[in-house]
C-alpha cells in the first residue's frame, strides 16, 4: 500500500512538471506547441501605441509587431494596453515579454533587458522656437549660432546624449546644455514664447499634438512657435530577459517586413510620411 501511495504521489508530480514547465519557462504551450507571450504597450502614446475606439491595441509599433507575429508561427501574440510603470514591472517580472512604447536605447535599459539589433519604429525630434525668428533658426546648427540657449534636458533623458554628441561634433557652434532636476517641465513652451529660452528640444509628434493641432494644450501659441525637424531617433521593443530566441526570431523576420515595403506602408499609415527617411 505504502508503495502504492509513493507511486501515485510520484506520478502526480511529474503530471504537474509536465503540465506547467512551459508556464516556468516564461509562457504556455497550447496543444499545437504554439507559445502563447504578452506584448505589453501603452495605451495613449499615439501613433506609436495606443487603444483605439473600439478598445483594441492599435498604433504603428503595435501594427508592426502584429505583422511580425504573423511571421513567426512557434509564437502567438497576446497585446494588452497598459501604464508606462506597469509596463516596466511586467518586464522584469517576466509578465510581459515584450514590451513598446516608443523606447529608445538607453545603456540602462540595456542591462535590464533584450534590445533586438534591428529597431521598430522612429521618433523624430527638433526644436521648437520663436515664429520671428524663423529667419535666422531653420536646424541646430543655426540655432547653435543664434544663441544655443535651450530649455533645460534632464541628464536621464535619451535626449541629453544627442545634444552632448552634437555639441562634439560642433566645437564652435555650442549648444547650452543644462541639466535639468525635473524629467518634465511642463513651462517650456512659455519658456520659449517669453525669450527666457530660445528653443526647445522636443518631438515632433508631441509639438504638432500639442501646439499645432486644434485644441491642443499648448494650441494658443500656435502662431508663435515653429518647429524644425533634427533627426530621428530609433526606437526598439524590449524582450523579457527570458527571451532570447523571441528577440532573434524578431530580427530575422523584421528584415523582411522592411524589405517587402511593410514598414513603408504602415508608416504612411500611421505617420502620414515614411519616417525612416530621417534615420
Amino acid at each position: 500500500m505504502k508503495i502504492n501511495v509513493i507511486k501515485v504521489l510520484f506520478a502526480a508530480l511529474l503530471y504537474v512538471l509536465i503540465v506547467l514547465a512551459p508556464v516556468f519557462a516564461g509562457g504556455a504551450k497550447d496543444n499545437s506547441g504554439v507559445k502563447k507571450v504578452v506584448v505589453a504597450h501603452t495605451q495613449s502614446y499615439f501613433p506609436y501605441d495606443f487603444i483605439n475606439e473600439k478598445g483594441q491595441s492599435d498604433g504603428f509599433e503595435v501594427a508592426v509587431l502584429k505583422e511580425v507575429d504573423k511571421l513567426i508561427p512557434e509564437y502567438e501574440f497576446e497585446f494588452v494596453g497598459t501604464s508606462e510603470e506597469d509596463l516596466f514591472i511586467g518586464l522584469d517580472t517576466g509578465k510581459y515579454a515584450i514590451g513598446v512604447k516608443g523606447i529608445w536605447l538607453t545603456e540602462e535599459r540595456r542591462k535590464k533587458y533584450i534590445y533586438p539589433q534591428t529597431h521598430i519604429a522612429a521618433s523624430i525630434i527638433g526644436i521648437a522656437f520663436r515664429t520671428e525668428n524663423k529667419d535666422k533658426i531653420y536646424d541646430l546648427e543655426s540655432f547653435a549660432r543664434f544663441s544655443g540657449k535651450l530649455v533645460p534636458i534632464p541628464p536621464s533623458s535619451a535626449q541629453y546624449p544627442v545634444i552632448e554628441e552634437f555639441n562634439r561634433a560642433h566645437p564652435n557652434t555650442q549648444i547650452k546644455l543644462i541639466p535639468s532636476d525635473v524629467f518634465t517641465i511642463t513651462e517650456a513652451y512659455t519658456w520659449v514664447v517669453e525669450g527666457r529660452y530660445d528653443a526647445f528640444f522636443d518631438i515632433k509628434l508631441s509639438f504638432l499634438d500639442r501646439v499645432v493641432k486644434e485644441g491642443g494644450a499648448w494650441h494658443r501659441y500656435a502662431d508663435k512657435l515653429s518647429y524644425a525637424e533634427y533627426r530621428a531617433i530609433p526606437t526598439y521593443p524590449l524582450f523579457n530577459v527570458n527571451y532570447p530566441d523571441l528577440a532573434k526570431k524578431y530580427d530575422e523576420v523584421i528584415q523582411a517586413l522592411i524589405k517587402n515595403g511593410t514598414f513603408s506602408r504602415l508608416s504612411l499609415q500611421y505617420f502620414g510620411e515614411d519616417i525612416f527617411k530621417y534615420l
